[in-house]
């Protein structure tokens, strides 16, 4: 595991301080008093310091000091030799602002060059399992756009979450059960038998794609009309049993070609069949959280926090679709043991998180281990008009399509430019443009410029070996800039897997190849001595290296000419 340096550099602020209090404290200059909690920032103007510390004003109550002469004491009493910092001053109200030791610069650009692949990489998850589950599009029809963008976020937060040091396995959950899929059974069912003769009109609420008339027309090409002789039942299930495994096999090539793999593809008619839905109820029964009313069971839910109580069981024996989702999720946290379980929902799923925590809670399961991402809804923009059809089909853009007209690389970046649970305008124009407008070209464009520049040195016999921090040296700001920035990637992996949000990926690669772009037209490498071309070739090589295992979280692909 690489040094995290930002963090480092933050710990050590914190035990300056608290060694120069405990020199001003013994020596009677300031109060034996608790210390209030403070901060260690990293201010956005690194003129006022690399780091801030708060402490003087935090603890103006407790000393009973103007904060700007407690800042000055503990800046004067600030031991820092043998530390990463050069200097520290006051200013402002009582802030303390340390200045980092170049030493901190080019340990960090070493840092990040000597640990190639597992730079930013770090140890947040110890090992805890975690399952994400997301996309489970219904697999009655094709996956729309928010299976797009669900796709995307789900796969890039576990891609996050194993670089914080997490176990994750991906989930699909296959509703292979249930309403929809005996809706999917009656719309096969109208039109193989309008393929005969039959007049039966499809019902307002059945489905009423092209993919239906396609696989009744494959079913009756294979059988002919021997399912018009036998009862409804049997035709519906042989209609079923022919069709939703081609639309499972479809969802998982579509997938695939969305470079999402998953360690498992869980069947909820797996649930039925081994009675975990019946044994689910009587475990609620059992537990007396549960009643009946007009011949169906309830749940108790409004005890557990929920808005109000749950019908599990209708009164015509049937279970409703929230039994299984329940047995689902026992069988995530309790049957295989994982320590969070992440689900990825669109944003009509809001009332479901207080029904499904309710019910682990009634089971004795703490209901903290169910962590679930709402993500709103996509606006597809083409010439700034808003689009609903594909260009090339006329019809509704499925993720099958959308990958027919942008490139992939795009469709995983743009999905995640934004935070899950605010809107997203997804603009087909821009994701196709090869221009400094386009976030994920020019992100890539900044891992081709630097391979470009290191072929070019190579072929000079100029290369990057054997770096230490004792021969590299910065000082320009553009420089120094771009190592910071390289040096806050391990926290930024932290917050993006602690907050379920990997658009802070996309964000970061953004401003890092940002800060590259300026340093590269700023600093000039070939013509300038030895020591600045190998220190300026070895921070090239730092942020190639970081914008590779950026990509590879997201799951693009990190050119090297373009």
């Amino acid at each position: 595991m690489n040094v995290n340096m930002t963090e480092q550099a933050r710990n050590e602020v914190r035990e300056i301080i608290m060694k120069a209090l405990g020199q001003l404290t013994a020596e009677g200059k300031l109060p034996a008093e608790p210390l209030p909690p403070f901060t260690v920032e990293q201010p956005a103007d690194s003129s006022h310091g690399d780091f801030s510390c708060n402490a003087a004003l935090a603890s103006a109550k407790v000393f009973h000091k103007n904060p700007r002469e407690t800042a000055s004491m503990i800046a004067e009493a600030a031991l820092l030799d043998g530390t990463l910092f050069s200097r520290v001053e006051t200013a402002g109200p009582g802030f303390i602002n340390f200045y980092l030791d170049p030493r901190w610069f080019t340990q960090t650009v070493c840092e990040a060059v000597n640990g190639g692949s597992e730079y930013g990489k770090t140890d947040l998850g110890h090992g805890k399992k975690v399952l994400v589950e997301f996309v489970s599009a219904n697999p009655t029809g094709p996956m729309h756009i928010g299976n797009a963008r669900g796709g995307a976020i789900g796969d890039c937060l576990a891609s996050v979450l194993e670089c914080a040091g997490y176990y994750v396995e991906r989930e699909f959950y296959v509703n292979d059960a249930g309403n929809q899929v005996g809706k999917f059974g009656l719309s096969l069912d109208i039109r193989y038998k309008q393929i005969f003769g039959s007049d039966e009109e499809m019902p307002e609420d059945s489905y009423h794609g092209q993919d239906i008339i396609d696989h009744a027309k494959a079913f009756a090409e294979k059988y002919g009309d021997k399912y018009m002789n036998v009862s409804e039942e049997e035709r519906r299930k042989a209609l079923v049993e022919y069709a939703l495994p081609i639309n499972i096999k479809g969802l998982e090539d579509d997938l695939l070609k969305y470079r999402i793999r998953y360690d498992t593809w869980f069947r909820e008619s797996s649930l039925h069949e081994s009675g975990k839905v019946t044994e689910i109820v009587q475990m609620l029964k059992d537990r007396g959280v549960t009643y009946e009313q007009d011949g169906a069971v309830w749940f108790k839910a409004s005890e557990f926090g929920d808005d109000q109580d749950r019908v599990l069981v209708r009164a015509n024996g049937v279970p409703t679709y929230f039994v299984p989702d329940i047995a689902y999720h026992y069988n995530k946290l309790v049957t295989r043991g994982f320590d969070k379980a992440i689900d990825i929902l669109g944003a009509d799923h809001h009332g479901y998180i207080a029904r499904m925590k309710a019910a682990l809670t009634a089971l004795g399961v703490d209901s903290d281990k169910l962590d679930i991402v709402i993500m709103q809804m996509v606006r597809l923009v083409r010439g700034g008009e808003t689009v609903k059809l594909s260009k090339r089909s006329g019809k509704a853009i499925t993720l099958a399509t959308l990958l027919d007209e942008i490139p992939m690389d795009a469709a995983r970046f743009f999905f995640n430019l934004r935070d899950p649970d605010t809107h997203l305008e997804f603009d087909l124009d821009l994701a196709i443009e090869e221009s400094s407008k386009n976030p994920v070209f020019y992100v890539q464009y900044a891992h081709a410029r630097i391979c470009r520049m290191l072929g070019k040195f190579a072929e000079e016999g100029v290369t990057v070996s054997d770096i230490t921090p004792e021969k590299l040296s910065y000082t320009d700001e553009a420089e120094l800039a771009v190592i910071r920035k390289i040096a806050a990637l391990p926290d930024t992996v932290n917050d993006a897997a602690a907050n379920y949000n990997p658009s802070r990926i996309t964000r970061y690669a953004y401003e890092l190849a940002q800060l590259f772009h300026k340093f590269y037209d700023s600093c000039k490498i070939k013509g300038e001595s030895d020591e600045v071309v190998k220190s300026r070739l070895a921070l090239c090589c730092a942020v190639k290296t970081v914008i590779k295992n950026l990509l590879d979280m997201l799951k693009v692909d990190a050119p090297e000419k373009m």
